[in-house]
């Protein structure tokens, strides 16, 4: 592979995750061969140095036809296909410095099946997925780091312990030894006729907002199901659930103060957008020092990580979540890291926020006023219901303060998002900020 030709086409696609540093150098740390008929297919772990220092590793996927290198080859169905092939057969094929093994789950019945039409996901930021037959669908992760990639972790721990509420995984490929050991695929069941659960808000807060309340108690309860069966296992290290240590919310409110001193500072004066909150800095670490005052903080737990509505289906009349990667901008140690069920309940909450307001702006919904707090209520409704109560803290009063402080964490980094990105959205951070001061000053 000739470097600068490599450099520039790493550059140029979306998967591409450090569009703002200069790349001095690119070298190929192994390959290995898919397919040695024409045409030949193979995938790469490339990695781009930095004039920093630092330096990024990723899968590509790569044709050879006729001579000539054909980048990238998931455009090509029948390497899609092959890769499927491998999983299916449990494959371990051999590079110059590693091995790629191919694994299934057993008992997955859709991987016996020959497949024919394959078509790719548009819009990806990070990875590339393929679908095949609406039935299958098999995720290349771009970006590798080492170790075990947290949504092949969490859909494996998931599956094998029964929660419905998923699709279900169908087996992985994974690099080991030489340079590092890092997941680079799964393959799932295609979630055929689902509904993304943000698109599904804005659709019915146009035009039948009480439909969507009525599905928000399930999704509460599939929320509770999840965090329960993610914690039922105390042998497995990675997923037992730990008393957090004394310092723990101490770490999370220094944390949060730390950005919210940093917000207010940038915050501009003449910006009516901000006027609600513009000043109030000061107070709302105090408050934020008063919520942390709450005793109790209940178990910390392997959690989905990045729990918004846009990560979720409406399926056959019931919920399925997706995406267990975790954040995209933090490190694979941090999404793995066990916290509170309540920061995703807490995520969830703020998507519930911007679904009442994206929906007016977008879409010129009519939105009911009290619709986001008794969106509110109907998924924490069910979640209380069905969580395991030995994970949250004790007493409704000490859970709601831990969750008004991931509210927080949540809704100042949002307000910072916004004022950079989508200025005409800043009103719904603010609006939440707003309301966790004045709920944390009529609590005291």
């Amino acid at each position: 592979m000739d470097e600068q030709v490599l450099i520039e086409y790493v550059m140029r696609q979306r998967w591409y995750g450090s569009k703002s540093r200069n790349v001095l150098h690119a070298r190929l740390l192994d390959s290995v061969v898919l397919r040695t008929t024409e045409p030949q297919f193979a995938l790469a772990l490339v990695e781009l140095s930095f004039e920093t220092g630092a330096h990024d590793t990723y899968q590509l996927l790569y044709a050879l036809r006729d001579g000539e290198l054909e980048l990238d080859g998931l455009d090509e169905p029948q390497l899609a296909r092959e890769l499927v092939s491998a999983i299916r057969s449990g494959l371990t094929l051999h590079g110059a410095e590693g091995i790629v093994e191919f694994r299934p789950i057993e008992g997955f019945a859709a991987l016996g099946r020959e497949l024919s039409e394959a078509r790719s996901i548009a819009g990806e930021q990070t990875n590339t997925s393929i679908v095949f037959d609406d039935e299958l669908i098999l995720k290349a992760f771009r970006r590798l780091e080492a170790g075990i990639n947290p949504e092949l972790e969490m859909l494996r721990f998931l599956t094998e312990h029964g929660f419905p509420n998923i699709a279900l995984l169908g087996g992985w490929y994974q690099y080991a030894g030489g340079p590092i050991s890092t997941t680079l695929g799964i393959l799932q069941q295609f979630v055929r006729d689902g509904r993304d659960g943000w698109e599904l808000a804005l659709e019915e807060l146009g035009n039948a907002p009480e439909a969507f309340l009525a599905r928000l108690r399930r999704l509460g309860e599939v929320t509770g199901t999840m965090h329960t069966t993610l914690a039922c296992d105390q042998t497995d290290p990675a997923f037992a659930p730990e008393t957090p240590s004394v310092e723990a919310m101490g770490l999370l409110t220094a944390t949060v103060d730390e950005e919210i001193e940093r917000m207010f500072v940038d915050l501009p004066d003449d910006d009516d957008r901000v006027a609600p909150i513009l000043g109030r800095g000061e107070e709302i670490r105090e408050q934020l020092r008063l919520l942390t005052h709450a005793g109790s903080t209940g178990k910390a737990i392997r959690t989905h990580g990045d729990y918004h509505l846009g990560q979720t289906l409406w399926a056959d009349d019931d919920w399925v979540i997706l995406d267990f990667e975790g954040e995209p901008a933090r490190s694979l140690a941090e999404r793995r890291r066990k916290r509170s069920p309540l920061r995703d309940v807490a995520g969830m909450l703020r998507s519930f926020a911007y679904a009442a307001t994206v929906a007016a702006i977008v879409r010129d919904a009519d939105v009911p006023e009290s619709w986001e707090e008794r969106a509110r209520e109907q998924f924490l409704g069910g979640y209380y219901e069905t969580v395991d109560p030995t994970l949250l803290p004790a007493g409704q009063v000490a859970c709601e303060r831990i969750l008004a402080v991931y509210e927080l964490e949540k809704a100042v980094y949002e307000l910072r998002y916004e004022l950079d990105n989508r200025p005409a959205w800043v009103g719904i951070p603010v609006a939440g900020i707003q309301r966790l001061i004045e709920q944390a000053a009529a609590a005291r």
